[in-house]
């Protein structure tokens, strides 16, 4: 017999991986354990932000519900600020007083809770679209506290709240039809024109996608540039309304410009041209100032120089000059506007150098046809505010304007 060992079957044992069991959310509990860190502070942010750095709970689970409990002192229900179960505390931002001493150290407390915990910037995100989206939930006092609360996050340029979280949320059909996002808004401007500038509010309303049109605002009965003057000159926000009527004649005169470009390049006759600046003017109400700025533009904007030959440069020019003379004749109808055209063409021939030669044969070829009067010139000559290229020009008109003088002798 062998004395080897005989084989026997035995049980292979199997190992399991051990399954990952993810805990049940339990944002009850976590709200009522921030809640109780407010209570147990008396609502000094001071003190709540360290009991909050030194506590264990899962804010990265529960962020939304952290910021609600900021915001409102409790949780909310979902999709709305109405109060959920649990525990609340009175220290909340849309519980304090309306105004900035009162909202400021929110402010602060949250910028220091967000360079500690950065990972909440989101949830601070998701949180203010829900409070904004849900306006008309709350009070007036408390949609202005979250106003004033929006500008001076801004102000101190809050971690983790770009513009766009505000304002694209604002723009909802029924919240702008009940004038909630155009009362809003106002006190958004109002407060944060306290610390900022103008300037900095249009980067803050075009960093949010808004600042191209801000009658969107207004309830539709209400919108229009004449409802929106009267709205903030009423609220005292003057510079807001003189930057929307500088940005309303801005586009007004780059379509007559466009408008006209088309034209003269299509060369049509100079009546129909004269004929649409008519129609143009009656309906844009531009300054006749304005019109004959514009209006030079155009014309020398359509001239087809060619390259660095100057001599071909200067006869395409004149050319035009002469061309379109009687359109500028039509607007050029008193001594101030002629003036304001050779201010025009000074500075044209200061800053473009193929045209520095042209000026007192521009202005001689605008004499001749009746677009400037003789006086007009003689006061450009002798009286001219303007020091861009002066001297030059004021040399090169001079034989011009001595045979002027000797003409106006001789009669």
């Amino acid at each position: 017999m062998s004395s080897k060992e005989k084989p026997t079957l035995g049980g292979t044992r199997i190992k399991t991986r051990k399954r990952n069991i993810a805990a049940p959310l339990d944002p009850a509990s976590f709200a009522d354990a921030v809640v109780q860190i407010y209570l147990d502070n008396g609502g000094d942010l001071e003190l709540v932000a360290k009991s909050v750095e030194a506590s264990e709970l899962n804010f990265s689970r529960y962020g939304d519900t952290f910021f609600e409990i900021i915001f409102t002192g409790g949780r909310t229900q979902p999709g709305t600020t109405k109060p959920d179960e649990g525990e609340r505390h009175p220290y909340s931002i849309l519980d304090c007083e309306t105004n900035r001493e009162a909202i400021l150290p929110s402010v602060m407390y949250i910028q220091k809770i967000l360079r500690r915990k950065p990972f909440l910037i989101k949830n601070l995100e998701n949180v203010m679209q829900k409070l904004v989206q849900s306006m008309e939930f709350l009070e007036e006092d408390e949609r202005k506290k979250l106003a004033i609360f929006t500008a001076l996050a801004f102000s101190q340029k809050l971690s983790g709240l770009p513009p766009e979280t505000v304002f694209e949320p604002l723009l909802k059909d029924n919240l702008v039809a009940k004038g909630l996002v155009l009362s809003f808004v106002t006190d958004f401007f109002k407060e944060y024109l306290v610390d900022n500038s103008l300037d900095d509010l249009i980067a803050i309303l075009k960093r949010g996608k808004v600042e191209d049109d801000l009658l969107k605002f207004f309830p539709s009965a209400k919108r229009s540039a004449e409802g929106f003057s009267e709205h903030f000159t009423k609220e005292g926000l003057v510079p807001l309304v003189e930057y929307n009527e500088k940005k309303l004649f801005d586009a007004r005169l780059k379509e007559m410009k466009s408008a006209l470009t088309a034209q003269i390049e299509e060369e049509n006759d100079i009546s129909e041209v004269i004929d649409t600046v008519k129609q143009r003017l009656k309906d844009a109400k531009l300054p006749d100032i304005e019109v004959v700025r514009m209006l030079w533009d155009v014309i020398m904007d359509a001239v087809q120089w060619s390259g660095k030959n100057q001599q071909q440069n200067a006869n395409a020019a004149l050319r035009q000059v002469k061309t379109w003379a009687g359109l500028l004749n039509t607007f050029c109808t008193n001594g101030k506007l002629e003036l304001e055209l050779i201010y025009k063409v000074q500075m044209q021939c200061y800053e473009d150098a193929k045209l520095m030669k042209l000026f007192p044969e521009i202005v001689r070829s605008l004499y001749d046809q009746d677009v400037l009067a003789e006086d007009t010139i003689l006061h450009w000559f002798r009286k001219g505010t303007n020091p861009k290229g002066r001297q030059i020009f004021v040399k090169a008109l001079e034989p011009f304007v001595n045979w002027l003088e000797e003409a106006e002798e001789e009669e």
